[in-house]
């Protein structure tokens, strides 16, 4: 996969994902992804988009003040 920032190649590998929801702080780790071997841009394919958008949901749901969760776990 080309990295849609600066064009370099992208390899799969694994992230954690941060998403503040004011409130609530939800911490996703090993999230899927294409890590760009040139400037570390991250790209998450719609599947993985779309199940992290879940995870968030229902951890905003819970209203925890910080939520971390396992991607590997949940998806």
């Amino acid at each position: 996969m080309k990295c849609m920032k600066c064009g370099a190649s992208a390899q799969k590998g694994f992230t954690t994902s941060v998403t503040d929801l004011q409130d609530c702080l939800v911490i996703v780790r090993n999230v899927p992804c294409f890590k760009c071997s040139e400037c570390n841009e991250i790209i998450y394919t719609g599947d993985v988009i779309q199940q992290l958008e879940e995870i968030i949901a229902s951890a905003k749901k819970l209203m925890q003040e910080i939520s971390i969760i396992d991607y590997s776990k949940v998806a």
